[in-house]
């Protein structure tokens, strides 16, 4: 593998695959927090929090359960609004768009991963990853054509017909993966990905996952899984609603 870094270009290389991409900072916080009303009390699940992350990086967010990390990929994922700072995604500040402009910019921004994969059970392999792009109203020829694509990124193209049912929990995570990625969107966020699968599953989704971050996306996977470090380009620990500790890891597979 070749990096090399020319006027904030980065290059990579490998035998397989070469590309340059900008790294650009894609989404971020600035002092954004997040509060609850229940009754009378107030709960804090995020404390004012400043946060990006940039293309070409797998930022792994980690912490127990109640910790914060999953209100913050929310915030990032503009699935909530925050109690207070602001939220910037793809350039475009989220707290004061609608619910229409908002979804929409979801939708051709960020792709999605979750732990329970969220596949729609009577449509098969394909037809779950061309959905987004059936809601962007993208022509069927070409969002077929981008659907093969992205199942063939994750090796998935001989399933195409298969449906979740026939899948295990690896196939169906990696289903899920492609069709995060069908849209072109910049920005991966991925919500306990590997929590359901065995450890051999979570092997080749974390591999696909920093290949995706590899070739130019920006990609942040919530855990609280200490074996999906070594995949990690920065590391961010949650607790009692704040970042408590933020690390790079120069040696990440």
């Amino acid at each position: 593998m070749i990096e090399i870094k020319l006027n904030a270009k980065l290059y990579y290389c490998t035998i397989k695959y070469c590309a340059f991409f900008v790294i650009v900072k894609i989404a971020y916080l600035e002092g954004a927090s997040k509060k609850y009303k229940s009754g009378d009390t107030e709960v804090v699940a995020l404390y004012p929090t400043d946060f990006s992350v940039s293309t070409g990086e797998l930022v792994l967010i980690i912490g127990p359960s109640g910790s914060g990390k999953t209100t913050l990929l929310s915030l990032l994922g503009c699935v909530i609004y925050p109690t207070q700072g602001h939220v910037n995604l793809n350039n475009t500040y989220t707290e004061k768009l609608v619910d229409n402009d908002l979804a929409h910019l979801r939708l051709n921004s960020i792709g999605f991963v979750f732990q329970s994969f969220n596949l729609i059970a009577p449509l098969n392999v394909l037809d779950n990853v061309m959905l987004p792009l059936m809601l962007q109203k993208v022509n069927s020829k070409i969002a077929a054509q981008r659907a093969h694509e992205a199942l063939k990124l994750l090796d998935m193209e001989h399933r195409v017909s298969s449906l979740p049912k026939m899948l295990s929990g690896g196939e169906q995570q990696r289903v899920a993966i492609a069709r995060a990625l069908v849209t072109n969107a910049p920005l991966i966020l991925c919500d306990e990905p590997t929590a359901s699968l065995d450890s051999k599953s979570a092997t080749v989704v974390m591999e696909h996952l920093k290949d995706l971050a590899k070739k130019g996306k920006a990609v942040v996977v919530v855990s609280h899984d200490q074996r999906l470090r070594p995949y990690a380009n920065r590391i961010v620990e949650v607790a009692d609603g704040k970042i408590i500790n933020e690390t790079s890891e120069s040696n990440s597979v």
